[in-house]
């Protein structure tokens, strides 16, 4: 009998464990976290509305039809019924009008790049405020905060101020990966070559977790941060004793730093290379490297130099692209002259 009650308590030891669980994604600290998460609890509830009803009926059918009871009708030529029809299919019809509705809505209002309207659903923001700029740099495996307003940058430390609308400009140093902190704002990919943003403000201060959503290789599991959410005084103290660190984070440091490291941690950097975040999206960091955007200017001119030979007679050609060619040179220093030029 004892043996029997262990067995029958074990199925409820995933209940108890669930007890101590924090529903942060429901309950989170930021203003567009939480109406992400309003998001999802009416998209459940509403979805609800078809599930509840239907798993309810199956069971009453089934005891209502079942083969003991001689009560119920016996209608084996029945095959259809205009309002159970109505109800079968109108109903589950207007339920995905509305939700297509909410997630229309919803995809624009909350779109990581729309800039913020408000701090929260008491206090809107003044159509000219200006956000807090952080640069965010996905590495293997840590990540890299860079505050250019501040002119300091951190290795797995974030700290912001409550009630402060931040824009978030991230990239990649390698591979394609995913910065997430769920008490902020949903997720947002990461990717070399490329700038994506996010748009969030936290409203309570205290300590959350941050972590990569993107399986990037073997230290994925330890590529994890603290997010600090500190009142203005506590920002500006903290600003000012990483300005007070002698590390200075800038191409050369940054291309040792780049190299993949597992479980790296907190550093600080009170001086800062200005145009480092820059160089690391047109990856160009290395010097002598020439950097995307300066190939995508060249490539684009290349095009317009091949047009031009196409429509033009000798004479016209060879002056259009001398004059070209000087363009090329002037917008894009770190290349030679256009060598397709020269060739005509």
């Amino acid at each position: 009998m004892t043996h029997l009650t262990t067995r029958r308590g074990l199925w409820l030891l995933p209940l108890v464990l669930l007890t101590g669980c924090d529903l942060l994604v429901l309950n989170p600290a930021g203003d567009i976290a939480a109406q992400q998460g309003n998001l999802i609890v009416i998209s459940t509830l509403l979805m609800l509305l078809i599930i509840v009803p239907v798993i309810i009926l199956t069971f009453v059918f089934a005891w209502r039809y079942r083969k003991g009871n001689t009560e119920a009708r016996y209608e084996p030529d029945w095959d259809h019924s205009t309002k159970l029809e109505l109800l079968i299919w109108g109903a589950p019809l207007l339920i995905i009008i509305v939700l297509g509705v909410i997630t229309w809505v919803s995809t624009h209002k909350l779109d990581p790049y729309r800039p913020l309207e408000r701090i929260d659903a008491e206090r809107p923001l003044a159509a000219d405020h200006q956000p807090m700029t952080v640069q965010v740099v996905s590495l293997d495996w840590k990540w890299l905060f860079i505050y250019p307003e501040q002119g300091i940058a951190t290795v797995n430390e974030l700290v912001t101020p409550v009630d402060t609308p931040i824009r978030f400009k991230l990239t990649s140093s390698n591979v394609m990966n995913s910065f997430y902190i769920p008490a902020l704002a949903g997720q947002i990919y990461t990717m070399a070559g490329m700038e994506t943003q996010l748009n969030a403000v936290i409203n309570k201060q205290g300590v959350f977790d941050g972590f990569s959503a993107n399986y990037s290789g073997a230290g994925f599991s330890h590529m994890r941060f603290k997010y600090h959410a500190v009142s203005d005084e506590e920002f500006e103290a903290w600003v000012k004793s990483t300005r007070d660190n002698a590390d200075s984070l800038d191409r050369t440091s940054y291309v040792e730093l780049e190299k993949p490291s597992e479980r790296e941690p907190v550093r600080r950097y009170g001086k800062l290379d200005p145009e480092l975040f820059e160089a690391i999206v047109n990856r160009c960091v290395v010097p002598g490297t020439v950097c995307m955007k300066d190939m995508m200017v060249a490539d684009a001119n290349r095009i317009r130099i091949d047009a031009a030979v196409m429509n033009m007679s000798k004479n016209e050609a060879a002056a259009r692209l001398a004059l070209i060619n000087d363009e090329v040179c002037s917008s894009t220093p770190n290349l030679m002259k256009n060598e397709d030029a020269r060739a005509y």
